[in-house]
């Protein structure tokens, strides 16, 4: 699976790679040595994340539609409840 970037996101992220590289392991390498080295990540450990990412988004709507009728329920005849006016009218039995 190719996942395929903006162009100028492809192009921060070989900057990142170099700048990692040379600061944190100490070698310089070039724009073509990043992008193979990009591709292979991508390749190989992006599916990975990606797969993770997918499990997570599966699992949070889950959750959510579990409890769809908590998160989206709305009480129904409640004008005479937050009615200034609240001398007569319709009142409900509790329970109902």
């Amino acid at each position: 699976m190719k996942i395929d970037l903006p162009s100028h996101q492809k192009a921060e992220a070989l900057e990142s790679i170099q700048r990692y590289l040379s600061e944190e392991i100490e070698v310089d390498i070039s724009e073509m040595q990043a992008e193979f080295l990009f591709d292979f990540f991508q390749k190989e450990l992006a599916p990975l994340a990606y797969n993770q990412g997918i499990k997570d988004a599966q699992k949070f709507l889950i959750l959510k539609s579990e409890d769809l009728g908590g998160t989206c329920f709305e009480e129904g005849l409640t004008y005479w409840k937050n009615s200034k006016n609240k001398s007569g009218g319709v009142r409900r039995k509790p329970g109902d």
